[in-house]
């Protein structure tokens, strides 16, 4: 399956001072959802943070360098995670979310035995664009429900971010998130909406100071409650790197390949987890930064990952960071959120599937509203119960409908039906 390549984005930048900057606005955009998830789950948002960035960088080295994409704290992990902690501590969920990297292994080798293009077949345009819509708009909640904590000072940081990519010329143009970030930070500092506390705690922070590691331990009761959900995982890994290839231009399930990027995903999750984090995955808000600056130089990504164990290492900066008003984040998460979706509606258009055909409208139909309105179905496996929900349910419905509902004839003559401009 081939990927239409959009217009030639501008060149990557050179100049070293342009790509440390590119690289913090892929630090930031990825910063907000990495340190909730530890926060949520009662793990150190430094460590997180330090994992992260270690994990991106794994992920590429792996990879050869060729995927532009950021790994940050799974939110699929939460309540599995928050349950091994609160029951048997930190140590036995990084063992547990260990042992749901090394299922990515099996994942890996599995797709290395039976072939890719077995794969590609279940993923035509017709399922992965209104999975991808999925994706964008699933994550439009949490946007909202940041911005509506201060919907002035979000609308600011979104129409600086908007100025900044519509108008703005240079290194200004390639940064709107960064430029959005910066300003509705200023305005929120001068309109005394960072309280004292947080700016007592960005004074008190020392700048330098390794964060608090802690070593897994083997728990075969959080085993059995963590690793499962990777089964869930996995179908969201597929459909990340198809938004990614997208949003890029290029075929990554072909080079460097899903057994690749599987087996890369699955060795940076662990490396997160065996530090004392959370389990990493592959993150849309970076792809949203890609789909807005068009510089999809994959070195950027990992300069943006070396900042993160920077963050990881500064309290100081970390502080500041999280200091970060709510109103700020759902600014430049509309935008980012927006741009995903967006792809997702490309993706169909370019692949011009025919709507005048009740079969697609009703694929496309099942992948929508079972995958943003809510719908949760709970698996029970092994005594463990998963719940199937979001964009991992959203791909299973469009995969199951997509192989049980007929093609259909042209309703026109001499209109190539679907299955004759399935693309090869």
């Amino acid at each position: 399956m081939t990927q239409t390549v959009p217009a030639a984005p501008p060149p990557s930048p050179t100049r070293p001072e342009r790509r440390l900057v590119l690289g913090v606005q892929h630090a930031i955009a990825m910063f907000g959802a990495t340190v909730l998830v530890p926060i949520l789950v009662g793990l150190s948002p430094s460590v997180a943070l330090f994992g992260a960035g270690l994990a991106t960088l794994i992920f590429h080295l792996l990879t050869g360098g060729r995927v532009p994409i950021f790994l940050g704290s799974s939110f699929a992990f939460i309540a599995p995670t928050a349950l091994v902690v609160k029951e048997m501590g930190p140590g036995a969920a990084a063992g547990g979310l260990i042992a749901a990297g090394a299922m990515y292994l099996l994942f890996s080798g599995l797709v290395k035995l039976f072939g890719t293009d077995r794969l590609l077949r279940v993923f035509p345009p017709v399922v992965t664009g209104p999975v991808i819509i999925v994706i964008g708009l699933g994550l439009s909640s949490v946007a909202v429900n940041e911005a509506k904590t201060n919907w002035w000072l979000a609308l600011v940081t979104l129409a600086a971010a908007v100025v900044a990519s519509v108008y703005g010329r240079g290194l200004f143009r390639m940064i709107p998130i960064l430029i959005g970030v910066v300003v509705g930070y200023l305005v929120a500092l001068a309109t005394g909406q960072i309280g004292s506390e947080a700016l007592n705690a960005i004074g008190a922070a020392p700048l330098l100071g390794l964060p608090d590691f802690h070593a897994p331990a083997l728990d075969w009761r959080a085993v059995a409650i963590i690793a499962p959900v990777a089964v869930v995982t996995f179908i969201e890994h597929v459909g990340d790197v198809i938004v990614n290839g997208r949003v890029v231009g290029q075929n990554f399930l072909q080079n460097p390949g899903l057994s690749r990027t599987l087996f890369a995903d699955g060795i940076a999750n662990m490396s997160s987890a065996a530090l004392g984090g959370p389990a990493a995955t592959t993150y849309a808000e970076n792809t949203g930064v890609l789909a807005l600056t068009r510089v999809y130089d994959p070195a950027i990504l990992r300069i943006g990952a070396v900042f993160a164990i920077l963050f990881g290492c500064s309290p100081k900066l970390a502080a500041v960071l999280k200091s970060l008003p709510q109103g700020v984040l759902g600014g430049v998460s509309i935008l980012l959120f927006g741009m995903i979706a967006s792809v997702g509606i490309r993706t169909l258009a370019e692949a011009r599937i025919d709507f005048a055909h009740s079969r697609n409208l009703i694929v496309v139909s099942l992948i929508l509203v079972l995958g943003l309105g809510g719908a949760a179905f709970p698996i029970a496996v092994g005594g463990t119960t998963l719940t199937l929900s979001g964009m991992a349910l959203a791909a299973v419905v469009g995969i199951v409908a997509n192989l049980l509902l007929p093609a259909q004839r042209a309703e026109v003559d001499g209109v190539p039906t679907e299955a004759e401009r399935v693309i090869h």
